[in-house]
């Protein structure tokens, strides 16, 4: 039954496909006839339009959680990260003081190269008043996102300026970049942290990639904790980067489409040195995919706690009118036969919920919470070690979430961002001071550390802000306040990549991973890396 509405309804919206014969045509006629009656004789006037988007959301829902409707406003909201671009001005700002800030100028966009800078303040925009007037996020995008072309005119108070400085910005395409960070972490081992599989990722990757070995790179930490995934082609081929010769990566199967399978088909950047990817609850889809190529293979190990369980493959399907389904077509398997998706027999809202689910059973604590039937269990390509399908890709070391910096002072403060408040306010404040103390970005790792009586202003604006630490809090969680806080400011004064180097000391899985690589139980691991 739950086919045939969904056929109704891409009848209704698609009249130019010719359905099948019988029971689909039925349904289709059925659904279109109560639509018809509904319009014609209802004791009130109703909205066909938006009763079909509610059918199909509903439709949908039934038949598992991640086919999903989108209607035309939101498709293309929904699409600009997986594009790699958007289209605007190109900065990154907060909401500072009732006023639009310049976090920083995107490198590239139109606004970096018309001169404009970290802290200056957008105060107008066009004709709008932009300053104390309750401003939000959603009017930023409003007033500065636009086709590419467009102009728009933005009013800026700049520190030292006594007049406002006056930009007309020609909006442009704006990237979104996938690699957030990539840095080395000593002498031997890289870090690259990617958020995103993008149409850009790969050429991010391969850059970053490249760039670390020209500084010394033997080993290599692959973040992809809290990345939700996004393009299989993508995943396919970042997979390729670490997979030698024609190894499978990936195949898929469903039942309009026939087994189809993906494999290495070209020399990868990185097919010899020590690997480890970072996953957690949050690591879904592609995530998903690089993780168990590489694992299935011995090529690496995994590292954290165990991944989302999103083993479905949607294909968009445009419904005429700008809208469009992402329908799930397809189970994707890891080169095991490993199928990694979790059970959603129990509805949307459980499905939606295993984070809490995974939480409450202890599983975040304890890898043992987690059950593990003989009936998903699989061998490595090459090793023959265990591992399991059936909800997730399981890390080869668990790692423990870590709550001992955890206070009520603390969880506070996160939720309310008075880190990055407090950041904003002291950057604002001494940036050009800052500039000149701390040239370049190591410096400021190295060398930046709040004073006594930073910290004791860092308290006291807590306090205005409605939150009091106690002694006892900030005994408990005071150094990964200062760390954040620092990691902040890093970001404010230079790249949003500065946060990540600073606050990945903070990173309980990733320095897992780093003492992994230095303490010989990589080697231990007897993968099958040298052989690649």
């Amino acid at each position: 039954m739950k086919k045939l509405k969904i056929i109704a309804v891409l009848f209704l919206s698609l009249p130019s496909i010719i359905l099948a014969q019988g029971t689909a045509q039925e349904a289709a006629n059925k659904f279109g006839t109560l639509l018809t009656m509904l319009d014609r004789l209802y004791v009130d006037s109703v909205d066909t339009d938006e009763l079909v988007e509610i059918a199909i959301v509903k439709m949908l829902e039934e038949l598992d959680p991640h086919s999903i409707y989108f209607s035309e406003e939101d498709l293309k909201e929904a699409n600009e990260p997986l594009d790699g671009s958007f289209e605007g001005v190109g900065i990154q700002f907060n909401i500072f003081k009732d006023t639009i800030m310049v976090v920083t100028p995107i490198a590239g966009g139109p606004s970096e190269s018309l001169g404009i800078m970290a802290g200056d303040r957008i105060v107008q925009v066009n004709e709008e008043i932009t300053a104390g007037v309750g401003v939000t996020n959603k009017d930023v995008v409003r007033l500065l996102k636009g086709p590419k072309g467009t102009t728009v005119k933005v009013y800026i108070k700049r520190d030292g300026e006594k007049d406002l400085l006056e930009f007309d910005i020609v909006r442009d395409k704006i990237p979104i970049y996938s690699v957030v960070a990539s840095h080395m972490i000593d002498d031997r081992i890289g870090y690259i942290k990617i958020n995103r599989f993008a149409k850009t990722t790969i050429d991010e990757l391969r850059a970053s990639l490249t760039e670390l070995k020209e500084d010394g790179m033997k080993d290599l930490i692959l973040d992809l904790q809290g990345n939700g995934g996004g393009m299989l082609r993508t995943a396919i081929n970042m997979s390729d980067e670490f997979l030698s010769d024609d190894k499978l990566i990936v195949y898929t199967e469903g039942r309009s489409f026939p087994r189809h399978e993906t494999n290495a088909s070209y020399e990868g950047l990185f097919e010899k040195g020590r690997l480890v990817i970072l996953v957690d609850g949050s690591s879904a889809s592609a995530s998903e995919i690089v993780s168990g190529a590489v694992q299935d293979w011995d090529r690496g190990l995994i590292v954290g706690r165990r991944s989302f369980g999103k083993g479905l493959v949607q294909r968009p399907i445009q419904l005429g009118d700008g809208s469009a389904v992402r329908m799930t077509v397809q189970k994707y398997f890891t080169p095991t036969g490993r199928c990694i998706q979790k059970p959603y027999d129990d509805g949307v809202e459980a499905y939606r919920n295993d984070k809490i689910a995974r939480y409450e059973s202890g599983e975040l604590h304890s890898l043992d919470s987690i059950q593990l039937p003989d009936s998903l269990k699989y061998y490595t390509l090459i090793k023959k070690r265990e591992v399991y399908g059936g909800g997730g890709i399981i890390p080869d070391v668990f790692v423990p979430i870590d709550t001992s910096s955890n206070s009520p002072s603390f969880r506070k403060t996160l939720s309310k961002g008075l880190m990055n408040k407090f950041a904003h306010e002291y950057v604002d404040f001494q940036r050009e001071q800052l500039a000149k103390q701390y040239p370049s970005e190591d410096e400021f790792i190295h060398s930046f550390n709040l004073s006594e009586g930073e910290l004791a202003e860092f308290k006291a604006f807590m306090s205005e802000q409605g939150v009091e630490i106690s002694d006892e809090d900030w005994a408990v969680s005071g150094d990964a306040m200062i760390l954040r806080t620092k990691a902040f400011i890093g970001r404010n004064l230079f790249e949003p990549s500065t946060f990540y180097r600073i606050i990945g000391d903070l990173n309980e899985t990733l320095q897992e991973a780093i003492d992994i690589l230095r303490d010989g139980r990589f080697d231990k691991a007897k993968l099958a890396h040298r052989t690649f």
